[in-house]
Parts: structure tokens; sequence; C-alpha cells
């Protein structure tokens, strides 16, 4: 039986995938500062919201206000889907505080409350019956307790498959850290990418590798990526390797 797959509509990334990502995959996309994961996530939201696919986005440091005008730096205006009922923000980062805030849908008002958060981003999907979620950042959630780092992305990925949604969770890292961003994150999801930001013969070199990825075969190179005024673009036909920073 042939595997389900979303089309990421990244150019370049959804051959890296060898067709796209599995329906329901919960893939982390883990990377250090300035590395564009952020960008990639609102990527592939609206993608899928140019395919028909409702999505959502869950923002625990950014304000959802800023968030809008960031994405239409690309192109990407998110508003008339909004009120087409095709996007939401989930707001996990004002608790509700501020007068734009307050024109918010979905607000979480308990930020730190995990059941709190995991409701409100359950009814947004259900609302919306979306396809597609990002959570940015899941390690937010686990910072300062870095040891409910799994137990919290597996309780993620159990609400986000349950309802059928195809989701990347976004996940920091410090520039020389060669984990995922919690400790047995990287055994609790479908899949891995790693962005990362390197010094390349005196230059900074953006690339992408997937690590693991459940239900398909995929690239084993580390690709190039650049960050565009359209987003970002991979080039699957070319691969580097980088010298770390800092050896």
């Amino acid at each position: 039986m042939p595997v389900e797959r979303v089309q990421t509509g990244i150019p370049g990334f959804d051959e890296v995938l060898h067709g796209g990502i599995p329906r329901r995959n919960v893939v982390l996309i883990s990377g250090g500062p300035g590395t564009g994961k952020s960008i990639l996530g609102q990527q592939f939201l609206y993608e899928g919201l140019k395919l028909g696919e409702p999505g959502v986005l869950v923002v625990l440091e950014e304000h959802p206000v800023q968030i809008r005008v960031d994405m239409a730096q690309f192109g990407w205006k998110v508003k008339e889907y909004e009120e087409k009922g095709l996007f939401a923000i989930v707001d996990a980062f004002t608790a509700g505080i501020g007068e734009a805030a307050k024109k918010e849908r979905y607000v979480v008002r308990a930020p730190d409350d995990f059941n709190s958060l995991a409701d409100t981003m359950r009814q947004a999907i259900k609302d919306l019956q979306a396809q597609r979620v990002v959570v940015d950042s899941v390690t937010t959630l686990y910072i300062t307790k870095p040891f409910l780092a799994r137990s919290t992305v597996l309780q993620l990925k159990k609400i986000l498959s349950g309802l059928g949604c195809t989701s990347l969770l976004i996940s920091q890292v410090s520039v020389t850290e060669r984990g995922f961003g919690g400790p047995g994150v990287e055994h609790a999801v479908d899949g891995i990418v790693r962005l990362d930001l390197d010094e390349v013969d005196g230059e900074l070199k953006r690339s992408i590798l997937v690590w693991k990825m459940r239900g398909t075969s995929h690239s084993m190179r580390r690709h190039p990526f650049d960050i565009t005024d359209k987003g970002i673009v991979v080039y699957a036909d070319k691969s580097i390797a980088p010298s770390r920073m800092g050896e």
C-alpha cells in the first residue's frame, strides 16, 4: 500500500523527502538561531493553504501580530485565509494581555499550563479541521524542565496524530549543540530535520539534513538552502560538507 504523503511545497524539500512527509507524521525541525526554522514552518503552512489544506500555527515566543507581519514579508498574506476559517494562530505568548491580543480568536490564558495549551490547540484544529500544524517552538514548553522534554513531545504527538494532522515542531538548539533540543525528543517523533548555519571557506552557509523520517526513504545527504524573498529554496541536487563552527 503506497504511503500517503503531504507535499511541503517548499522548493527542493519534497525531493529530499522522496515525495513529501508521510501524512500524520510529527516532525521535529531542529536548529540553532538564524537557521530558518520558523520560516520553514510558516512556509509549510502557507503552501498547504494554497492547496486548500487548513493550518494552525501555535506561537509561544512571538506576538501573533508580528507573526503576520513576518509572513507578509514573504508574500504569505494569511488574513484572507483566517477570515475564511482556513488558518488560525493559537496565541500562547500574550496570555491575552494587550489590546491587539484581545482580538485574537484562540488565546491560551495560561501559557505555562500544558493542558490549557493543549485544549486551545485542540479546539482550533477541530474548528478548522486543520490538516497541518506547526508549534513554534516546542522547546519553550520544557526549557526550564528538560527532563519533561520527551513526555511533552509524546503528549503533543498523541493529540496531533490523533486529530489527523501532519505537524512540525520547531526545536531550538544552541549554535554548538549536536542534539535536537531536549533529552529523548528524537525518539518521540516520527521525523527529524536539522537546519544548520556553518562556516564554509570563511562564509556562513545554510544547510538541511533529514536525520530520520518514518514511513519513507529520504536523502542521506546534507543539502544547501537559501532564504529568498519568497521563502526557503532547498538545492536537492547539491550537497555540502561544512566545517563545523568552533572546530
